[in-house]
């Protein structure tokens, strides 16, 4: 019986999959869209801002480096971009994510689309080692200025039937190893989101929430931080943003990728949580990490 099951379980995740890829977005679907992308200095965030820019939305960039913002949102008018802002900010101040929602719907008359991508806090990639500050400072720039920059965009976000784009990760559905603080924030957002999401169906309001379950991504920080520790390969940040703005666009629930890097290690969570866990265990240099 548990083995029908779980082949059901994967008959469903594959079928599902091979539905959303075969859709398709076209600029007309974007253009003149309000779109607030923060974490957007680097990696997936500028890469999304790209993307969006591409196909003709006005967009709003946020993240701690001026100078980087500047030149993202240069780029972003290069590619065709309708209008682009940036707001400095550090996530980690929950007046300051505030702000930035409030700035950003200010500058752009209202809100269409809340990509929240950004990610820090304190605590290393290594072994927990009882730090509560790490923890409090993960939590607060990883999963609660998440919550406030939600809650300040919710009106325009609710008045334009939009939708909000949460980056989330692997590590928000099975318990990673050396990243526990962050971690933990990844599991909250996953659930504080699946929640908000029902709450948007059962009172028909139109908001659509796309959790993007992630694996690892070839960003600067990514690499820097996991490279030498890890044997698995990272994804191409462009593919990976090319994804998730299909799956904003589309309305999708969830994406995950890499869609086979990721997937089948959720859907054998359940079934055969041993099996998952030594497999995933194989891909950490225990040498390289503290």
């Amino acid at each position: 019986m548990a083995g029908i099951k779980l082949l059901s379980s994967l008959v469903i995740g594959l079928c599902a999959y091979y539905f959303y890829s075969t859709e398709t977005i076209t600029p007309e679907m974007v253009k003149g869209k309000r779109v607030l992308v923060t974490g957007s200095s680097t990696g997936i965030g500028e890469q999304v801002a790209y993307k969006f820019s591409e196909m003709g939305a006005h967009v709003v960039l946020t993240a701690r480096r001026a100078k980087q913002l500047e030149e993202v949102a240069n780029k972003c008018m290069e590619l065709g971009a309708a209008s682009a802002h940036y707001v400095v900010s550090d996530m980690g101040n929950l007046t300051s994510a505030q702000n930035v929602a409030q700035e950003a719907i200010e500058k752009l008359g209202g809100l269409d689309y809340l990509v929240l991508n950004h990610v820090g806090g304190g605590g290393s990639f290594g072994s927990f080692q009882g730090d509560m500050k790490a923890v409090l400072s993960s939590n607060n720039v990883n999963f609660l200025s998440y919550i406030q920059l939600t809650s300040t965009a919710l009106k325009a976000l609710l008045e334009s039937q939009g939708s909000i784009v949460v980056m989330s990760s692997l590590s928000g559905r099975i318990g990673a190893p050396f990243t526990t603080s962050y971690c933990a924030a990844k599991f909250a957002l996953e659930g504080f989101y699946s929640s908000l999401r029902r709450e948007f169906i059962l009172n028909k309001n139109n908001v659509s929430v796309t959790v993007a379950v992630l694996g690892y991504i070839d960003t600067e920080s990514a690499v820097k931080k996991v490279g030498d520790k890890v044997t698995m390969s990272a994804s191409p940040k462009e593919e990976c943003a090319d994804e998730v703005v299909k799956a904003a666009v589309l309305r999708q629930p969830e994406l995950f990728y890499p869609f086979w890097g990721i997937k089948p290690f959720v859907l054998l969570r359940d079934w055969a949580p041993t099996l998952m866990g030594k497999i995933l265990d194989k891909f950490y240099v225990l040498d390289n990490i503290q």
